[in-house]
Protein backbone atom coordinates (compact mmCIF):
# COMPACT_ATOMS: atom_id res chain seq x y z
CA UNK A 1 0.00 0.00 0.00
CA UNK A 2 1.06 3.27 -0.61
CA UNK A 3 3.27 4.95 2.35
CA UNK A 4 1.43 8.82 1.83
CA UNK A 5 -1.93 6.73 1.89
CA UNK A 6 -1.24 4.98 5.00
CA UNK A 7 -0.32 8.09 6.60
CA UNK A 8 -3.55 9.97 5.52
CA UNK A 9 -5.09 7.52 6.44
CA UNK A 10 -3.33 7.76 9.98
CA UNK A 11 -4.13 11.47 10.28
CA UNK A 12 -8.23 10.83 9.85
CA UNK A 13 -7.75 8.21 12.15
CA UNK A 14 -6.52 10.14 14.83
CA UNK A 15 -9.18 12.94 14.16
CA UNK A 16 -11.69 10.10 13.96
CA UNK A 17 -10.49 8.18 17.53
CA UNK A 18 -10.88 12.11 19.25
CA UNK A 19 -14.62 12.12 17.79
CA UNK A 20 -15.41 9.17 18.77
CA UNK A 21 -14.32 9.84 22.50
CA UNK A 22 -16.42 12.77 22.56
CA UNK A 23 -19.22 11.06 21.64
CA UNK A 24 -18.98 8.20 24.26
CA UNK A 25 -18.52 11.14 26.72
CA UNK A 26 -22.18 12.15 25.65
CA UNK A 27 -23.93 9.05 24.60
CA UNK A 28 -22.11 5.96 26.09
CA UNK A 29 -24.72 3.06 27.96
CA UNK A 30 -24.17 3.90 31.45
CA UNK A 31 -22.05 0.89 32.99
CA UNK A 32 -24.16 -2.11 34.64
CA UNK A 33 -25.59 -1.85 38.56
CA UNK A 34 -24.63 -4.07 40.85
CA UNK A 35 -26.17 -7.21 41.01
CA UNK A 36 -30.01 -6.82 42.54
CA UNK A 37 -29.27 -9.82 44.52
CA UNK A 38 -25.69 -7.71 46.15
CA UNK A 39 -28.43 -4.49 46.49
CA UNK A 40 -30.90 -4.36 49.21
CA UNK A 41 -33.20 -1.82 48.79
CA UNK A 42 -33.02 0.64 51.54
CA UNK A 43 -35.82 2.04 53.36
CA UNK A 44 -35.56 6.29 52.33
CA UNK A 45 -35.40 8.75 54.51
CA UNK A 46 -36.89 11.85 52.57
CA UNK A 47 -34.92 14.75 53.30
CA UNK A 48 -35.82 18.70 53.00
CA UNK A 49 -34.07 18.84 49.92
CA UNK A 50 -36.35 16.40 48.40
CA UNK A 51 -33.07 14.08 47.99
CA UNK A 52 -32.92 10.34 49.60
CA UNK A 53 -30.76 9.52 52.20
CA UNK A 54 -30.63 5.51 52.61
CA UNK A 55 -31.74 4.30 56.21
CA UNK A 56 -29.28 3.78 58.91
CA UNK A 57 -28.78 0.58 58.33
CA UNK A 58 -29.32 -3.26 60.29
CA UNK A 59 -28.10 -3.15 64.10
CA UNK A 60 -24.99 -5.23 64.87
CA UNK A 61 -25.70 -8.34 67.14
CA UNK A 62 -24.28 -7.06 70.08
CA UNK A 63 -26.35 -4.65 69.89
CA UNK A 64 -29.65 -6.83 69.67
CA UNK A 65 -32.50 -6.99 67.70
CA UNK A 66 -33.49 -3.67 67.40
CA UNK A 67 -34.56 -2.14 64.10
CA UNK A 68 -33.83 1.67 63.12
CA UNK A 69 -37.08 3.77 62.75
CA UNK A 70 -37.81 5.57 59.17
CA UNK A 71 -37.63 8.90 58.87
CA UNK A 72 -40.21 11.20 58.67
CA UNK A 73 -40.67 14.14 55.78
CA UNK A 74 -38.99 17.28 56.73
CA UNK A 75 -40.92 20.55 55.56
CA UNK A 76 -38.67 23.19 56.13
CA UNK A 77 -36.55 25.17 53.84
CA UNK A 78 -34.46 23.76 51.20
CA UNK A 79 -31.90 25.99 52.27
CA UNK A 80 -32.43 25.95 56.64
CA UNK A 81 -28.55 25.98 56.99
CA UNK A 82 -27.76 29.42 54.92
CA UNK A 83 -30.79 31.00 57.42
CA UNK A 84 -28.72 30.23 60.59
CA UNK A 85 -25.67 31.54 62.27
CA UNK A 86 -22.61 30.34 60.61
CA UNK A 87 -18.81 29.77 61.67
CA UNK A 88 -16.34 31.17 59.45
CA UNK A 89 -13.26 28.84 59.78
CA UNK A 90 -10.34 30.90 57.52
CA UNK A 91 -7.05 28.13 56.54
CA UNK A 92 -3.97 28.51 54.15
CA UNK A 93 -5.94 26.92 51.52
CA UNK A 94 -9.80 26.94 52.26
CA UNK A 95 -12.60 29.64 53.53
CA UNK A 96 -15.11 27.94 54.91
CA UNK A 97 -18.88 29.03 56.41
CA UNK A 98 -20.12 26.18 58.41
CA UNK A 99 -23.68 26.68 59.50
CA UNK A 100 -24.57 26.42 63.72
CA UNK A 101 -27.49 23.84 62.06
CA UNK A 102 -25.72 20.61 62.09
CA UNK A 103 -22.98 21.59 61.64
CA UNK A 104 -23.08 21.82 57.99
CA UNK A 105 -20.57 23.14 55.36
CA UNK A 106 -22.54 25.41 53.36
CA UNK A 107 -19.84 27.66 51.39
CA UNK A 108 -15.80 26.57 50.31
CA UNK A 109 -13.84 28.97 48.61
CA UNK A 110 -10.42 27.73 47.20
CA UNK A 111 -8.24 30.48 48.10
CA UNK A 112 -5.47 29.04 45.76
CA UNK A 113 -7.33 28.79 42.90
CA UNK A 114 -8.49 31.76 41.23
CA UNK A 115 -11.36 31.12 38.76
CA UNK A 116 -9.57 32.72 36.01
CA UNK A 117 -6.10 33.72 35.82
CA UNK A 118 -7.02 37.48 35.12
CA UNK A 119 -8.88 37.95 38.47
CA UNK A 120 -6.48 36.48 40.83
CA UNK A 121 -8.82 37.66 43.89
CA UNK A 122 -11.93 35.54 42.82
CA UNK A 123 -11.49 32.27 43.89
CA UNK A 124 -13.19 29.37 43.32
CA UNK A 125 -16.17 27.99 44.90
CA UNK A 126 -16.93 24.47 45.36
CA UNK A 127 -20.24 25.07 47.94
CA UNK A 128 -22.54 27.64 48.20
CA UNK A 129 -25.98 28.07 49.80
CA UNK A 130 -26.92 30.43 47.22
CA UNK A 131 -29.72 28.58 44.65
CA UNK A 132 -28.37 28.84 41.56
CA UNK A 133 -24.90 27.38 42.75
CA UNK A 134 -26.29 25.41 45.93
CA UNK A 135 -23.80 22.55 47.19
CA UNK A 136 -23.09 21.59 50.72
CA UNK A 137 -21.69 18.65 52.74
CA UNK A 138 -23.81 17.43 55.80
CA UNK A 139 -22.40 15.01 58.15
CA UNK A 140 -23.89 13.85 61.70
CA UNK A 141 -25.23 11.22 63.75
CA UNK A 142 -29.20 9.68 63.44
CA UNK A 143 -30.56 8.13 66.53
CA UNK A 144 -32.62 5.41 67.11
CA UNK A 145 -34.93 7.13 68.97
CA UNK A 146 -38.94 7.29 67.67
CA UNK A 147 -39.07 10.77 66.49
CA UNK A 148 -35.36 11.85 67.37
CA UNK A 149 -34.53 14.50 64.17
CA UNK A 150 -31.15 13.98 62.21
CA UNK A 151 -28.29 16.25 63.94
CA UNK A 152 -28.28 18.74 61.20
CA UNK A 153 -31.44 20.08 62.19
CA UNK A 154 -30.22 20.41 65.39
CA UNK A 155 -28.57 23.74 66.95
CA UNK A 156 -24.57 23.32 67.76
CA UNK A 157 -22.95 26.07 70.03
CA UNK A 158 -19.43 27.29 69.11
CA UNK A 159 -16.58 29.24 71.18
CA UNK A 160 -16.45 31.45 68.54
CA UNK A 161 -18.10 33.18 65.26
CA UNK A 162 -14.71 32.89 63.41
CA UNK A 163 -11.67 30.73 63.16
CA UNK A 164 -8.15 31.01 61.85
CA UNK A 165 -5.52 28.58 60.99
CA UNK A 166 -2.96 31.98 60.87
CA UNK A 167 0.94 30.48 61.44
CA UNK A 168 -0.78 27.15 63.29
CA UNK A 169 0.14 23.96 61.60
CA UNK A 170 -3.60 22.49 62.78
CA UNK A 171 -6.68 23.97 63.42
CA UNK A 172 -9.70 22.70 65.19
CA UNK A 173 -12.77 23.92 64.85
CA UNK A 174 -15.56 22.39 68.28
CA UNK A 175 -19.08 22.83 68.73
CA UNK A 176 -21.67 20.97 70.89
CA UNK A 177 -25.16 19.91 71.42
CA UNK A 178 -26.89 18.74 73.96
CA UNK A 179 -29.72 16.10 73.69
CA UNK A 180 -32.95 15.66 75.39
CA UNK A 181 -32.14 12.28 76.37
CA UNK A 182 -28.69 13.32 78.03
CA UNK A 183 -26.13 12.34 75.65
CA UNK A 184 -23.84 15.58 74.62
CA UNK A 185 -22.49 15.51 71.05
CA UNK A 186 -19.29 17.32 70.25
CA UNK A 187 -18.59 17.75 66.92
CA UNK A 188 -14.99 18.50 66.06
CA UNK A 189 -14.02 19.56 62.37
CA UNK A 190 -9.57 19.31 62.10
CA UNK A 191 -7.58 20.85 59.26
CA UNK A 192 -4.17 20.82 58.68
CA UNK A 193 -1.72 22.94 56.99
CA UNK A 194 -1.79 22.98 53.28
CA UNK A 195 -4.26 20.32 53.16
CA UNK A 196 -7.56 20.31 51.55
CA UNK A 197 -9.12 16.93 53.66
CA UNK A 198 -10.94 17.36 56.77
CA UNK A 199 -11.50 15.07 59.60
CA UNK A 200 -14.64 15.48 61.13
CA UNK A 201 -15.29 13.97 64.39
CA UNK A 202 -18.58 13.30 66.70
CA UNK A 203 -18.01 12.25 70.14
CA UNK A 204 -21.30 10.94 71.84
CA UNK A 205 -20.59 11.29 75.82
CA UNK A 206 -23.66 9.74 77.27
CA UNK A 207 -24.74 11.11 80.50
CA UNK A 208 -27.84 9.82 80.69
CA UNK A 209 -29.52 6.57 82.45
CA UNK A 210 -30.40 4.72 78.89
CA UNK A 211 -28.56 3.51 76.18
CA UNK A 212 -28.17 5.76 73.32
CA UNK A 213 -27.82 4.01 69.94
CA UNK A 214 -27.38 5.91 66.41
CA UNK A 215 -25.38 6.00 63.62
CA UNK A 216 -23.20 8.57 61.29
CA UNK A 217 -24.08 9.37 58.03
CA UNK A 218 -23.19 12.27 55.50
CA UNK A 219 -24.68 13.84 52.33
CA UNK A 220 -23.16 15.74 49.52
CA UNK A 221 -25.77 17.76 48.08
CA UNK A 222 -25.60 19.92 44.74
CA UNK A 223 -26.74 21.42 41.74
CA UNK A 224 -27.12 19.09 38.73
CA UNK A 225 -27.85 20.33 35.54
CA UNK A 226 -27.32 19.39 31.93
CA UNK A 227 -23.62 19.52 30.83
CA UNK A 228 -23.30 21.63 27.62
CA UNK A 229 -20.23 20.72 24.63
CA UNK A 230 -18.56 23.51 22.64
CA UNK A 231 -15.88 22.52 20.16
CA UNK A 232 -14.60 25.98 21.12
CA UNK A 233 -14.17 25.38 25.22
CA UNK A 234 -12.09 21.81 25.55
CA UNK A 235 -12.79 22.48 29.42
CA UNK A 236 -16.45 21.41 28.65
CA UNK A 237 -16.27 18.08 27.99
CA UNK A 238 -14.74 16.87 31.82
CA UNK A 239 -17.31 15.29 33.50
CA UNK A 240 -19.23 17.34 36.11
CA UNK A 241 -21.40 15.27 38.13
CA UNK A 242 -21.39 12.54 40.88
CA UNK A 243 -19.02 9.69 41.69
CA UNK A 244 -18.72 6.56 43.77
CA UNK A 245 -16.49 3.95 44.63
CA UNK A 246 -18.56 0.89 45.09
CA UNK A 247 -15.12 -0.83 46.88
CA UNK A 248 -14.27 -2.62 43.37
CA UNK A 249 -14.31 -0.06 40.18
CA UNK A 250 -15.29 3.97 40.26
CA UNK A 251 -18.83 4.76 38.70
CA UNK A 252 -19.47 8.79 37.41
CA UNK A 253 -23.72 8.98 37.48
CA UNK A 254 -24.79 10.94 34.42
CA UNK A 255 -27.70 13.17 35.58
CA UNK A 256 -29.52 11.86 32.85
CA UNK A 257 -29.34 7.97 34.06
CA UNK A 258 -30.20 8.93 37.03
CA UNK A 259 -33.55 10.55 36.31
CA UNK A 260 -34.40 7.62 33.98
CA UNK A 261 -33.44 4.37 35.99
CA UNK A 262 -33.78 6.01 39.50
CA UNK A 263 -31.20 6.39 42.36
CA UNK A 264 -28.22 4.05 42.69
CA UNK A 265 -27.66 2.02 45.57
CA UNK A 266 -24.88 -0.15 46.98
CA UNK A 267 -23.21 -1.44 50.13
CA UNK A 268 -19.84 -1.55 50.85
CA UNK A 269 -17.01 -1.61 53.49
CA UNK A 270 -14.44 0.56 51.69
CA UNK A 271 -16.62 2.84 49.60
CA UNK A 272 -17.12 6.80 48.85
CA UNK A 273 -19.18 9.41 47.41
CA UNK A 274 -18.15 12.46 45.67
CA UNK A 275 -19.21 15.35 43.28
CA UNK A 276 -16.28 16.10 40.35
CA UNK A 277 -16.43 19.48 39.05
CA UNK A 278 -13.86 19.77 36.42
CA UNK A 279 -10.46 19.54 38.51
CA UNK A 280 -12.24 20.50 41.64
CA UNK A 281 -13.82 17.45 43.99
CA UNK A 282 -16.47 17.30 46.77
CA UNK A 283 -15.99 13.49 48.33
CA UNK A 284 -17.03 11.91 51.64
CA UNK A 285 -14.42 8.82 52.63
CA UNK A 286 -15.63 7.03 55.16
CA UNK A 287 -13.52 5.07 57.59
CA UNK A 288 -12.94 1.20 56.17
CA UNK A 289 -14.46 -0.41 59.49
CA UNK A 290 -18.35 -1.57 58.49
CA UNK A 291 -20.53 -2.24 55.71
CA UNK A 292 -22.12 0.97 54.93
CA UNK A 293 -25.17 2.13 52.61
CA UNK A 294 -24.90 4.65 49.49
CA UNK A 295 -26.91 6.57 47.34
CA UNK A 296 -26.76 8.62 44.89
CA UNK A 297 -30.34 9.94 43.30
CA UNK A 298 -31.20 13.11 41.38
CA UNK A 299 -34.28 15.22 42.08
CA UNK A 300 -35.57 18.13 39.79
CA UNK A 301 -32.52 20.70 39.68
CA UNK A 302 -30.32 18.79 43.11
CA UNK A 303 -28.20 15.71 43.14
CA UNK A 304 -28.21 13.78 46.26
CA UNK A 305 -25.12 11.41 47.82
CA UNK A 306 -25.36 9.87 50.60
CA UNK A 307 -23.64 7.29 52.83
CA UNK A 308 -25.25 6.03 56.11
CA UNK A 309 -23.54 3.31 58.99
CA UNK A 310 -24.77 0.63 61.06
CA UNK A 311 -26.10 1.82 64.71
CA UNK A 312 -24.40 1.23 67.53
CA UNK A 313 -24.45 1.59 71.12
CA UNK A 314 -23.50 3.78 73.33
CA UNK A 315 -23.62 2.85 77.27
CA UNK A 316 -24.33 5.10 80.17
CA UNK A 317 -21.57 6.91 81.19
CA UNK A 318 -19.30 6.07 78.32
CA UNK A 319 -18.84 7.26 74.79
CA UNK A 320 -18.09 6.90 71.34
CA UNK A 321 -16.14 8.64 68.66
CA UNK A 322 -17.86 8.96 64.78
CA UNK A 323 -14.99 9.96 62.24
CA UNK A 324 -14.95 10.45 58.62
CA UNK A 325 -12.95 12.69 55.78
CA UNK A 326 -13.96 15.28 54.09
CA UNK A 327 -12.25 16.46 50.75
CA UNK A 328 -13.48 20.17 49.29
CA UNK A 329 -10.56 20.61 47.11
CA UNK A 330 -8.60 20.58 43.78
CA UNK A 331 -7.77 16.78 42.56
CA UNK A 332 -4.29 16.75 43.66
CA UNK A 333 -3.42 13.25 43.29
CA UNK A 334 -0.66 13.12 46.49
CA UNK A 335 -2.99 14.35 48.41
CA UNK A 336 -5.61 12.25 47.25
CA UNK A 337 -3.46 9.17 47.67
CA UNK A 338 -2.71 10.19 51.32
CA UNK A 339 -6.83 9.80 52.11
CA UNK A 340 -7.75 6.68 50.07
CA UNK A 341 -5.77 5.74 46.86
CA UNK A 342 -8.88 4.56 45.02
CA UNK A 343 -9.95 8.38 45.82
CA UNK A 344 -7.12 9.24 42.52
CA UNK A 345 -9.34 7.61 40.42
CA UNK A 346 -11.41 10.84 40.38
CA UNK A 347 -8.74 11.90 37.78
CA UNK A 348 -10.21 10.05 34.72
CA UNK A 349 -7.56 9.60 32.13
CA UNK A 350 -9.85 7.65 30.09
CA UNK A 351 -9.15 4.16 28.38
CA UNK A 352 -5.61 5.15 27.98
CA UNK A 353 -4.75 5.59 32.28
CA UNK A 354 -2.35 2.85 31.49
CA UNK A 355 -0.30 5.55 29.45
CA UNK A 356 -1.55 8.58 30.86
CA UNK A 357 -0.74 8.33 34.64
CA UNK A 358 2.79 7.00 34.10
CA UNK A 359 3.28 10.00 31.63
CA UNK A 360 1.91 12.38 34.70
CA UNK A 361 4.39 10.49 36.66
CA UNK A 362 7.42 11.31 34.78
CA UNK A 363 6.27 14.98 33.85
CA UNK A 364 5.60 15.60 37.66
CA UNK A 365 9.06 14.08 38.66
CA UNK A 366 10.32 16.56 35.42
CA UNK A 367 8.36 19.30 36.78
CA UNK A 368 10.22 19.04 40.67
CA UNK A 369 13.49 20.08 39.08
CA UNK A 370 12.78 22.17 36.16
CA UNK A 371 9.49 24.12 38.40
CA UNK A 372 8.01 24.68 34.92
CA UNK A 373 5.59 22.72 33.03
CA UNK A 374 5.94 23.82 29.76
CA UNK A 375 9.70 22.91 30.20
CA UNK A 376 8.53 19.02 31.82
CA UNK A 377 6.76 18.73 28.50
CA UNK A 378 9.98 19.96 26.14
CA UNK A 379 11.88 17.17 27.90
CA UNK A 380 9.47 14.47 28.24
CA UNK A 381 8.33 14.65 24.68
CA UNK A 382 12.25 14.67 24.30
CA UNK A 383 13.13 11.66 26.35
CA UNK A 384 9.90 9.54 24.39
CA UNK A 385 11.52 10.65 21.12
CA UNK A 386 14.73 9.31 22.74
CA UNK A 387 13.25 6.11 23.48
CA UNK A 388 11.77 5.33 20.04
CA UNK A 389 14.87 6.64 18.55
CA UNK A 390 15.93 3.18 16.57
CA UNK A 391 12.62 1.81 15.74
CA UNK A 392 11.95 5.41 14.13
CA UNK A 393 15.13 5.71 12.55
CA UNK A 394 14.53 2.84 10.39
CA UNK A 395 11.52 4.32 9.11
CA UNK A 396 12.97 7.42 8.37
CA UNK A 397 15.88 5.90 6.37
CA UNK A 398 13.06 4.19 4.45
CA UNK A 399 11.58 7.53 3.58
CA UNK A 400 14.47 9.17 3.14
CA UNK A 401 15.35 6.09 0.28
CA UNK A 402 12.13 6.98 -1.01
CA UNK A 403 12.96 10.48 -1.14
CA UNK A 404 15.89 9.75 -3.60
CA UNK A 405 14.00 7.21 -5.62
CA UNK A 406 11.78 10.13 -6.85
CA UNK A 407 13.00 10.61 -9.96
CA UNK A 408 12.86 6.72 -10.68
CA UNK A 409 9.66 6.99 -9.52
CA UNK A 410 8.82 9.80 -12.26
CA UNK A 411 10.65 7.73 -15.32
CA UNK A 412 8.17 4.42 -14.03
CA UNK A 413 5.14 6.82 -14.04
CA UNK A 414 5.38 8.18 -17.54
CA UNK A 415 6.26 4.64 -18.87
CA UNK A 416 3.09 2.94 -17.54
CA UNK A 417 0.71 6.02 -17.51
CA UNK A 418 -2.11 4.15 -19.32
CA UNK A 419 -1.22 0.86 -17.40
CA UNK A 420 -1.67 1.20 -14.01
CA UNK A 421 -1.51 -2.59 -13.07
CA UNK A 422 1.86 -2.41 -14.98
CA UNK A 423 2.38 0.68 -12.69
CA UNK A 424 2.14 -0.92 -9.31
CA UNK A 425 4.00 -3.97 -9.76
CA UNK A 426 6.69 -2.05 -11.01
CA UNK A 427 6.91 -0.09 -8.20
CA UNK A 428 6.93 -2.80 -5.67
CA UNK A 429 9.79 -4.21 -7.40
CA UNK A 430 11.38 -0.95 -7.00
CA UNK A 431 11.01 -0.77 -3.32
CA UNK A 432 11.81 -4.87 -2.89
CA UNK A 433 15.12 -4.14 -4.79
CA UNK A 434 15.93 -0.89 -3.40
CA UNK A 435 14.48 -2.74 -0.07
CA UNK A 436 12.35 0.36 1.07
CA UNK A 437 9.67 -0.36 3.49
CA UNK A 438 6.65 2.23 1.45
CA UNK A 439 4.67 1.66 4.81
CA UNK A 440 7.50 1.99 7.11
CA UNK A 441 6.73 6.31 7.14
CA UNK A 442 3.43 5.11 9.40
CA UNK A 443 5.53 4.09 12.48
CA UNK A 444 5.79 7.65 13.46
CA UNK A 445 2.49 8.31 13.38
CA UNK A 446 1.05 4.87 15.03
CA UNK A 447 3.47 5.52 17.87
CA UNK A 448 2.54 9.15 18.37
CA UNK A 449 -1.23 8.71 18.34
CA UNK A 450 -1.45 6.48 21.81
CA UNK A 451 1.03 9.71 23.32
CA UNK A 452 -0.82 12.41 21.95
CA UNK A 453 -4.20 11.56 23.51
CA UNK A 454 -2.49 10.44 26.71
CA UNK A 455 -1.16 14.28 26.97
CA UNK A 456 -4.50 15.68 25.72
CA UNK A 457 -6.28 13.49 29.08
CA UNK A 458 -3.60 14.58 31.37
CA UNK A 459 -3.52 18.48 30.58
CA UNK A 460 -7.35 18.35 30.67
CA UNK A 461 -7.73 16.61 34.02
CA UNK A 462 -4.40 17.12 35.94
CA UNK A 463 -5.41 19.86 37.70
CA UNK A 464 -1.69 20.57 38.50
CA UNK A 465 -1.25 21.96 34.97
CA UNK A 466 -4.37 24.20 35.25
CA UNK A 467 -3.40 27.58 34.73
CA UNK A 468 0.46 26.29 34.55
CA UNK A 469 2.15 29.17 33.06
CA UNK A 470 4.79 28.42 30.46
CA UNK A 471 6.99 31.22 29.04
CA UNK A 472 5.79 34.60 27.21
CA UNK A 473 1.81 34.74 26.33
CA UNK A 474 1.40 31.36 27.17
CA UNK A 475 0.15 31.73 30.32
CA UNK A 476 -2.19 28.52 31.08
CA UNK A 477 -0.87 25.34 29.34
CA UNK A 478 -4.61 24.08 29.88
CA UNK A 479 -6.15 25.65 27.83
CA UNK A 480 -5.92 27.15 24.18
CA UNK A 481 -3.23 29.93 22.84
CA UNK A 482 -5.10 33.36 23.02
CA UNK A 483 -3.34 34.41 19.99
CA UNK A 484 -2.78 31.26 18.25
CA UNK A 485 0.57 31.77 17.83
CA UNK A 486 1.31 28.13 19.05
CA UNK A 487 -0.54 26.12 16.62
CA UNK A 488 0.73 28.30 13.58
CA UNK A 489 3.96 27.54 14.23
CA UNK A 490 3.04 23.89 14.40
CA UNK A 491 1.36 24.33 10.97
CA UNK A 492 4.54 25.78 9.27
CA UNK A 493 6.60 22.80 11.18
CA UNK A 494 4.21 20.24 9.40
CA UNK A 495 4.96 22.20 6.23
CA UNK A 496 8.71 21.95 6.60
CA UNK A 497 8.50 18.19 8.03
CA UNK A 498 6.62 17.59 4.71
CA UNK A 499 9.49 18.71 2.51
CA UNK A 500 11.96 16.65 3.85
CA UNK A 501 9.57 13.57 2.88
CA UNK A 502 8.98 12.15 -0.34
CA UNK A 503 5.92 13.79 -2.80
CA UNK A 504 3.11 11.55 -3.03
CA UNK A 505 3.13 9.95 -6.51
CA UNK A 506 -1.24 10.24 -6.84
CA UNK A 507 -2.20 14.00 -7.47
CA UNK A 508 -5.06 13.62 -5.08
CA UNK A 509 -2.45 12.85 -2.29
CA UNK A 510 -0.55 15.43 -2.97
CA UNK A 511 -2.94 18.08 -2.70
CA UNK A 512 -4.33 16.45 0.26
CA UNK A 513 -1.20 16.78 1.97
CA UNK A 514 -0.91 19.88 1.37
CA UNK A 515 -3.94 20.62 3.03
CA UNK A 516 -3.02 18.61 5.97
CA UNK A 517 -1.35 21.18 7.61
CA UNK A 518 -3.92 23.88 7.00
CA UNK A 519 -6.63 21.82 8.56
CA UNK A 520 -4.55 20.61 11.78
CA UNK A 521 -3.68 24.18 12.30
CA UNK A 522 -7.33 25.47 12.89
CA UNK A 523 -8.48 21.74 14.62
CA UNK A 524 -5.10 22.32 17.03
CA UNK A 525 -6.14 26.18 17.76
CA UNK A 526 -8.83 25.20 20.38
CA UNK A 527 -6.61 22.56 22.19
CA UNK A 528 -4.98 23.30 25.20
CA UNK A 529 -1.87 24.82 24.66
CA UNK A 530 0.32 21.95 26.46
CA UNK A 531 -0.86 19.49 23.58
CA UNK A 532 0.05 21.61 21.03
CA UNK A 533 3.56 22.70 22.60
CA UNK A 534 4.03 18.77 22.61
CA UNK A 535 3.09 18.08 19.12
CA UNK A 536 5.30 20.83 17.97
CA UNK A 537 8.53 19.85 20.35
CA UNK A 538 7.28 16.47 18.54
CA UNK A 539 7.48 18.06 15.16
CA UNK A 540 10.98 19.06 15.45
CA UNK A 541 12.54 16.37 16.81
CA UNK A 542 11.21 14.40 13.54
CA UNK A 543 12.88 17.18 11.77
CA UNK A 544 15.78 17.27 13.05
CA UNK A 545 16.14 13.53 12.84
CA UNK A 546 14.62 13.23 9.56
CA UNK A 547 17.07 16.20 7.99
CA UNK A 548 20.04 13.81 9.83
CA UNK A 549 19.05 10.34 8.56
CA UNK A 550 18.26 12.08 4.34
CA UNK A 551 21.92 13.54 4.16
CA UNK A 552 23.25 10.18 5.84
CA UNK A 553 21.41 8.29 3.10
CA UNK A 554 22.21 10.65 0.49
CA UNK A 555 26.45 10.01 1.42
CA UNK A 556 25.62 6.24 1.36
CA UNK A 557 23.89 6.61 -2.12
CA UNK A 558 27.11 8.85 -3.72
CA UNK A 559 29.76 6.23 -1.76
CA UNK A 560 27.64 3.49 -3.33
CA UNK A 561 27.69 4.76 -7.20
CA UNK A 562 31.67 5.50 -6.40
Amino acid sequence: MDNQRLLIWGLFGLLGWITYQTWTQDYAPKPAALPTQQVEQPELVVTDEGGDLPELGEPSEADGDASLPAGTEDNQDTQVEAAAPTIRVVTDVLDLEISTQGGTIQSALLLRYPVHKDQPDTPVQLLSSETANLGFIRTGLRTVKEGNQPDYQKTFSAGAASYEMNDADELVVSMTHQSDDGATIEKRFRFKRGSYAITVEHEVSNNGTGLWRGAAYAQIVRVSKEQKRSMFDVDSYSFAGPIVYTGEKAEKLKRADLMEDGPYDFKSQAGWIGVIQHHFLSAVVPQRDTERSYRVSVTGDRSTASVSGLAESVAPGSSKLFSTTVFIGPKLQSQMEEIDKTLTLTVDYGWLTIISHPLFLLLSFVYDFVGNWGVAIIFVTFLIKLAFYKLTESSGRSMAKMRNLQPRMKALQDRYKDDKQALGTATMELYKREKVNPAAGCLPILIQMPFFLAFYWVLLESVEMRQAPFALWLTDLSTKDPYFILPLIMGAAMLLQQRLNPAPADPVQAKVMQIMPVMFTAFFAFFPSGLVLYWVTNTSLSIAQQWKINKVVEREAKEKKH
